[in-house]
């Protein structure tokens, strides 16, 4: 008999762990329901691309069966990250892998999604539903939703990011600032909008780095481009500052500002983009531990928050994803499989967190330029194309 028959699983959270996880276990004929706040599965723009990997989120998709429709929806057109300088030099070109073991084919995070809603029954994902509160009630866990409504699971598992409300249940430790932050912004129809910096992406993506401070774009499938614009900053006053940009002036004003002596080719991506957001960078201790729970855990973001400068955060929330699932079908138990699962995630993810921290550092170096062009020109110069003892940003 399965760990999980007879139980009501509830997961908090519809992004790519939280619905990876839906589909293995409705695999496995569980009584399973996503409660995700967006309204509608259209709710919101997905952001930027995300690059699988072949033994994390291309071996989940594997497993869900659903990698033919995954190899339908990928972005084979993104295949090329190039490096500049704040001058907008090109430095390297780096060739993304798309085939062979350590391949990173893209995918938009709209198709993703879609994907994995597609292979659910209509009624598993419950919309329009933001945990307020969450506490345990006897042997079950009680999730209080902000519209009223209040379900009682017998297995409760947050995939709600780096936000959770349900991380409360599990741990004390807080994810910490990490004194970078992104303005991210979208400029529409960019071919024609800022034409000079459409020719410079060559349809893919790009990493502009120095003194500092990095710029990374990437092209979307409606012409539109997407970017980050990251900087050392305190949190609340980076925030106050871009908030009172509020004039296409003002915006071109605040990038000049907080990137000195960078070239005014990157003005037009502030004074045409529909809007900036900004979005702090925010880290779990590496050597975090606690006690396992028997009815409610976490997953991705909600577990193990990063910067992104790994490429590894949706990868390993679809992992977490992958060794949930396994265990709950191979422990005779429902705590030993939820404490099995944790002690092997918390393991996994205190190497990848110390080498992401060190790619954040190194990003946000003042030769930040010559030490990313390097570490990329390492991974032309190893026999598979991709040196894997030291993760890739992801834009």
């Amino acid at each position: 008999m399965s760990v999980i028959e007879g139980k009501r699983i509830a997961i908090i959270g519809g992004g790519p762990g939280g619905l990876t996880l839906a589909r293995l276990l409705h695999l496995q004929g569980a009584d399973v329901h996503v409660y995700e706040r967006d309204q509608n599965r259209d709710a919101r723009v997905q952001g930027s691309a995300l690059d699988l990997h072949e033994h994390s989120g291309l071996a989940a998709l594997k497993a869900a069966g659903l990698l033919e429709q995954f190899w339908s929806n990928y972005r084979p057109d993104l295949n090329l990250l190039r490096l500049a300088d704040p001058q907008g030099n090109i430095l390297h070109e780096h060739p993304r892998a798309t085939s062979g073991e350590h391949q990173r084919p893209e995918i938009e995070r709209g198709p993703l999604r879609d994907l994995l809603l597609d292979s659910l029954p209509p009624d598993t994902v419950q919309w329009d539903q933001k945990l307020d509160s969450a506490q345990f009630s006897g042997a079950q866990v009680a999730l209080q939703f902000a519209g009223g409504e209040r379900v009682l699971a017998d297995l409760a598992i947050g995939a709600d990011g780096a936000n959770s409300r349900l991380r409360a249940l599990v741990t004390p430790i807080c994810p910490q600032y990490v004194g970078v932050s992104l303005v991210e912004g979208i400029v529409p129809d960019a071919k024609e909008t800022v034409p000079a910096l459409w020719s410079l992406l060559k349809g893919s993506a790009l990493i502009a780095l120095g003194s500092g401070r990095t710029l990374g774009m990437g092209t979307k499938p409606d012409g539109s481009i997407l970017f980050y614009a990251g900087l050392k900053s305190s949190d609340a006053e980076g925030r106050r500052s871009l908030d009172q940009a509020a004039s296409p002036e003002q915006r071109i004003a605040w990038f000049r500002t907080n990137f000195p002596g960078w070239s005014a080719l990157w003005e037009p991506l502030f004074s045409t983009a529909a809007s900036l957001v900004w979005r702090p960078l925010l880290v779990c201790p590496a050597n975090q531990q606690w006690e396992a729970k028997p009815n409610v855990t976490l997953l991705g973001d909600a577990a193990h928050v990063m910067p992104p400068y790994a490429g590894e955060g949706v990868n390993m929330a679809m992992l977490d994803a992958l060794v949930l699932a396994q265990l709950l079908a191979a422990e005779s138990n429902l705590a030993q499989a939820i404490a099995a699962y944790q002690e092997e995630m918390l393991a996994r993810m205190r190497q990848m967190t110390e080498d992401t921290m060190m790619n954040t550092e190194m990003f946000y170096a003042h030769n930040a330029a010559d030490q990313v062009v390097s570490l990329f020109r390492s991974f032309a110069n190893t026999a598979s194309g991709e040196d894997t003892s030291r993760p890739a940003a992801q834009l």
